[in-house]
C-alpha cells in the first residue's frame, strides 16, 4: 500500500479509498502477501525445503520476559483495521478462540485476554500500538492491518516479541519471531493449475487474469503467471486495473478480442469480481471463470447478479469452505461458526475472521508446549517446533516454523448459487478433503 495514497486521503475521500484499496487487500492475503522466505524460494516447480532454526535468534533475556502473565491470565494483543469496520473480522476471530479457550478452561488455568487496538489505517498509530503490545502484552495475535510495515520495525527489533498474525508486510512475514498459520512465498500451488489444465486443455492456451494496480496484487500475479507458464499455459490477456475501478466492461470486451476462453479471477476480492462477472453477464461473454479464496463471501452471488449470472463459475482455494457449506463434514467449521456468533452475535465472518482464529489457534498451541510458567522465550522456543498446522482442517497444512506455505487446495463450484465441492476427496479420508496431489511452485524475486 503506497504511502502517498494515505497522505493523500482525508474525511470522506479517505474513507471511501481505504475502503477500495482494503478490498484489494483481500488477493494477496491467502499466500501470505507476497513473503519470500530466501531458504525456501526454488526456481522450479519442486516442494520448497526448510529447516527450523533454534533458540540462537531468541534474546536471553526473552526467557524470563512474562510480560502480560499473571496467575490467572495471559493477555495478547490485537493490532487491526478496524476503521469503517474493515479487519474486524481479525479481531471477532481471535476474541472468538480466546472465549472458546477459556470455556475450557483456559491454558494452565490461565484465562486468555486479548487487548484490541485500532490503528485507523494510519502507521504512526499502528507502531505506536505495537510498542504498546511489547510493553503490557505477552505477544501480538491474530492482527490484520493494511500498516503492518509500520510496526514491523518494533517486532524487527524486539525478536523477543512473539508475533503470530498474517502479515501483509514481506519483510515482517520472514522476521524469525513471527510465525503465521498462512506462511508465505512468491509463486502458486502447482495442484489447481494442473486441475484446470486437464479439466479445459484447450482453454488454457488463453489463459486471462486481471491484476489490480498494487504491489501485493502483481507481486502474487507474478507468481502464479510463472507457475502457470511452467506447466503449459499460454496468459493471453493479463492488464492492471485501477482500484478505483466498478464497471470493466471495457476489459471485458478487451479480454474477448484477445481470444481469453479461461479467466482467473484470483487477484481481486468478491466486490471487484462481482462486477467483472455483471460485465461478463451483459456482454454476453462465458469463458471459464476461476476464482481464488479471496472471493469467497456470502456476497459474491447477490452482488453478481444473483444464479444466472455466476452458475457454473470455479474457485479454489487452501481453505475449507469455512461459511457454513463443510459444516456438517468438519466439525471445526462449526467450532468455528458457533463461537464467532458468540464473541460477535450477528457477525458475518469473512476470511479475516478465519485469520483472527487460526492465529490464536496457533499461539494457544505454542502456549500450551510452554508449560506451567510460560515467557516469550519459552513461546518462541515452542513455536519454532510447530512444523504442521492446520487448524482442525480449516486450511491446508503447512509448516508455520519453516515458513513453507501449503501446496494443498480445494476445487469448488457455484451451483444454484451456492458453493459446493467439486472432484474433491472424501472429509474423512486421509488428506481430510484436500486435494494434495501436486507441490508448490517457488518463484524467485526479481
Amino acid at each position: 500500500m503506497s504511502r502517498a495514497f494515505d497522505r493523500a486521503t482525508t474525511g470522506r475521500g479517505r474513507r471511501a479509498a481505504v475502503m477500495a484499496a482494503a478490498g484489494l487487500v483481500l488477493a494477496a492475503t491467502l499466500t501470505a502477501c507476497s513473503s519470500t522466505n530466501p531458504a525456501t524460494v526454488a526456481t522450479s516447480s519442486t516442494t520448497g525445503s526448510s529447516t527450523t532454526s533454534g533458540t540462537s535468534d531468541i534474546p536471553a533475556s526473552a526467557f524470563s520476559d512474562t510480560t502480560g502473565i499473571t496467575p490467572t491470565t495471559v493477555t495478547v494483543g490485537n493490532v487491526s483495521t478496524l476503521y469503517a469496520g474493515l479487519f474486524k473480522g481479525a479481531l471477532v476471530g481471535t476474541e472468538a478462540y480466546a472465549d472458546y479457550v477459556n470455556s475450557q478452561g483456559g491454558v494452565h488455568g490461565r484465562r486468555i485476554l486479548v487487548d484490541s487496538y485500532d490503528d485507523g489505517y494510519q502507521g504512526g498509530p499502528n507502531k505506536q500500538e505495537h510498542e504498546e503490545v511489547l510493553q503490557k502484552d505477552f505477544a501480538a495475535v491474530g492482527g490484520f492491518s493494511l500498516q503492518d510495515s509500520y510496526g514491523e520495525t518494533v517486532v524487527a527489533a524486539n525478536p523477543g516479541l512473539p508475533d503470530v498474525t498474517v502479515p501483509l508486510s514481506q519483510t515482517l512475514s520472514d522476521l524469525p519471531n513471527v510465525f503465521s498459520p498462512d506462511p508465505g512465498a512468491v509463486g502458486w500451488p502447482l495442484g489447481p493449475l494442473q486441475y484446470f489444465k486437464s479439466k479445459f486443455p484447450n482453454d488454457v492456451k488463453g489463459a486471462g487474469a486481471l491484476v489490480a494496480d498494487q504491489p501485493s496484487a502483481i507481486t502474487k500475479w507474478d507468481g502464479e503467471k510463472a507457475a502457470m507458464q511452467s506447466i503449459g499455459y499460454k496468459v493471453v490477456y493479463d492488464p492492471q486495473f485501477d482500484i478505483t475501478t466498478t464497471d470493466f466492461t471495457q476489459y471485458v470486451v478487451a479480454m474477448r478480442q484477445a481470444g481469453v476462453k479461461i479467466l482467473f479471477l484470483e487477484q481481486m476480492p468478491a466486490n471487484y469480481a462481482a462486477a467483472v462477472v455483471k460485465a461478463l453477464d451483459q456482454q454476453d461473454f462465458h469463458p471459464q471463470v476461476v476464482f481464488g479464496i479471496s472471493t469467497y463471501s456470502e456476497q459474491l452471488v447477490p452482488d453478481s447478479g444473483g444464479a444466472s449470472a455466476i452458475d457454473g463459475a470455479y474457485m479454489e482455494g487452501i481453505t475449507s469452505l469455512f461459511l457454513g457449506e463443510d459444516a456438517s463434514t468438519l466439525p471445526a467449521v462449526n467450532t468455528f461458526l458457533t463461537w464467532v456468533q458468540k464473541a460477535s452475535p450477528g457477525f458475518s465472518p469473512d476470511l479475516y475472521t478465519l485469520f483472527g482464529w487460526l492465529s490464536a489457534e496457533l499461539f494457544t498451541q505454542g502456549l500450551k508446549a510452554a508449560g506451567d510458567h510460560p515467557t516469550r522465550g519459552s513461546l518462541l522456543e515452542q513455536l519454532k517446533k510447530i512444523t504442521s498446522f492446520n487448524g482442525g482442517n480449516l486450511i491446508a497444512t503447512s509448516n508455520p516454523a519453516g515458513k513453507v506455505p501449503a501446496s494443498c487446495y480445494v476445487i469448488s463450484q457455484i451451483v444454484k448459487g451456492k458453493f459446493q465441492r467439486l472432484d474433491d476427496p472424501p472429509v474423512s479420508g486421509p488428506t481430510k478433503g484436500y486435494r494434495c496431489d501436486a507441490p508448490y511452485y517457488y518463484y524467485p524475486p526479481k
